[in-house]
């Protein structure tokens, strides 16, 4: 199982003698398990931080994240994170960078070096897999980070910003790629992204984030047929979908402009 629920969530920085920064506020959320549920918002409304909460990396100011309806109380193997930057060892090959987090688990060498050279070749990288990460292309990094968080069988597949440093191109393939794989492997994913195709693309749910402090503001129900094609950007519905997220960010955006404006 991989039911994510968010209850009342509020984060705020700084101690009491301190100016407090609230980055979210009162966020409630139920993403089912299996659900592809995406989360887009102007820059600085916190969506990396609610992220943060879920992985267990923070803890939240107020309210409670559970998965499965138990508490998280801090990091664990049940959710696998993938970053923009890869978080790569370049001292080691693609498949012992995959195989990392299945030692940890002291798992036994012939069993994890299976299941470390599965996920490679799922990921198109089989001929690459003695390779090190400084002979990878970015969209390679990538991939190989998204083979190591799934070789560990996560419950949940927490991802924040993973296709933004790669040209469009690229970025497309590797959607499809993700696509491809969650399809068959059918786990929980919250992503998060600044690109309104790309959240349309992949998503069952698009949650959308005011500017800070974070809430959600608007719910999109996708309803696309699965499997998706690029083709479908071109779709009225798909065009529907996107200015109507459009028009919410953009005055989130104007809204976040003017408060600065009146602060200066």
């Amino acid at each position: 199982m991989g039911a994510v629920s968010i209850e009342h969530v509020g984060l705020a920085f700084g101690s009491q003698q301190d100016i407090k920064i609230v980055a979210l506020e009162n966020l409630s959320l139920e993403v089912p398990d299996k659900q592809f549920a995406v989360i887009v918002g102007p820059s600085g409304c916190g969506k990396s931080s609610l992220l943060d909460l879920i992985a267990g990396l923070r803890e939240p100011t107020s309210g409670r994240c559970l998965l499965d309806g138990k508490p998280v109380g801090g990091p664990g193997a049940d959710r696998g994170m993938v970053f923009q930057n890869y978080s790569l060892f370049p001292w080691l090959s693609v498949q012992k960078n995959v195989e990392f987090g299945l030692s940890l688990k002291r798992m036994r060498e012939r069993q994890r070096t299976e299941r470390a050279r599965f996920y490679v070749n799922a990921v198109g990288l089989s001929s690459f897999a003695q390779s090190y990460p400084n002979q990878l292309s970015g969209g390679m990094k990538q991939r190989v980070a998204i083979a190591r968080a799934l070789a560990n069988d996560p419950q949940v597949l927490l991802m924040d910003e993973p296709f933004g440093a790669l040209d469009s191109q690229t970025r497309t393939v590797m959607q499809e790629l993700l696509l491809g794989i969650w399809e068959k492997e059918q786990k929980t994913v919250l992503f998060v992204t600044h690109d309104i195709d790309e959240a349309i693309f992949l998503g069952d749910k698009v949650y959308v984030m005011s500017g800070r402090p974070g809430r959600f503001i608007d719910t999109i129900d996708v309803g696309l047929p699965r499997p998706r094609t690029i083709g479908m950007v071109t779709e009225p519905s798909f065009i529907a979908m996107k200015r109507r997220i459009q028009i919410s960010l953009h005055a989130e955006v104007r809204k976040g402009m003017a408060g600065v404006s009146a602060t200066a």
